[in-house]
């Protein structure tokens, strides 16, 4: 198979209020080092939309701006081997320690599932009656041909969990 890939750290901090959730970064996240950085993925523009932000495309203003709104950002995966960046291709996969971080964080209040692979991973981990809320959001990968205004419309749900 091919090399082993990792994901990256956490995005979160004692304000955290939500926890996103993805598989594990994709090619062009992995080669720029950020979270949802192929340019077709929708993650950015629904997150700033829902959030009423003006859109950026600096990674770092993202990053000013989920913490802002208490938004946290991780993978189930911890590492695994891949060819590509479909889920389907994922092989020999490790969990990340979710539980534990959400530990570490009891502001958290809610989980959402950035897609199928994120929440069956998260449902194996977890279990099905976990203490916190866990929704299974559309994937934001362009891969996921639902439409942009009905995938904006599913993601609402994590503003009710803002403050």
């Amino acid at each position: 198979m091919q090399n082993r890939i990792s994901s990256f750290l956490p995005i979160i901090d004692t304000q955290s209020e939500i926890l996103i959730l993805g598989s594990i970064p994709g090619v062009k996240s992995l080669e720029k080092q950020q979270y949802y950085a192929h340019p077709q993925n929708k993650f950015w523009k629904i997150i700033f939309e829902l959030l009423h932000e003006e859109f950026t495309d600096n990674y770092t203003q993202r990053m000013e701006i989920i913490r802002k709104h208490h938004i946290a950002l991780w993978d189930v995966i911890d590492s695994c081997e891949r060819k590509g960046s479909l889920d389907s291709e994922i092989r020999n996969e490790e969990a990340n320690q979710i539980a534990e971080l959400l530990e570490k964080h009891p502001n958290v209040k809610a989980v959402f599932c950035n897609g199928g692979k994120s929440y069956k991973n998260l449902q194996k981990l977890l279990g099905k009656d976990y203490k916190l809320p866990i929704f299974l959001l559309p994937s934001t990968s362009p891969l996921h041909t639902v439409s942009f205004e009905k995938k904006l419309e599913e993601w609402r749900v994590i503003l009710g969990f803002l403050s």
